[in-house]
């Protein structure tokens, strides 16, 4: 094991500053999230289900185009 390596990084990670030392935590436990991503996800959509009443989403993607164009000009 590396202890000068292992020190020296201590003091620098001690020496961020707090939005820092929160950067590279999310760098270092950026593993694989997404099953925490998944249940995010399904939490936003059932709470949006619940706002729109249980109502489904009736997109017409013909309608949604031409207001884009429509926007546009």
């Amino acid at each position: 094991m590396n202890i000068q390596l292992v020190e020296s990084l201590a003091n620098a990670i001690k020496a961020l500053s707090p939005e820092e030392r929160e950067l590279l935590n999310q760098k270092l436990t950026h593993q694989s999230n997404w099953q925490n991503l998944r249940s995010t996800i399904l939490a936003n959509a059932q709470a949006i289900q619940q706002r729109r009443s249980d109502l489904p989403f009736e997109l017409d993607i013909d309608e949604i185009i031409y207001q884009m164009r429509e926007e546009r000009d």
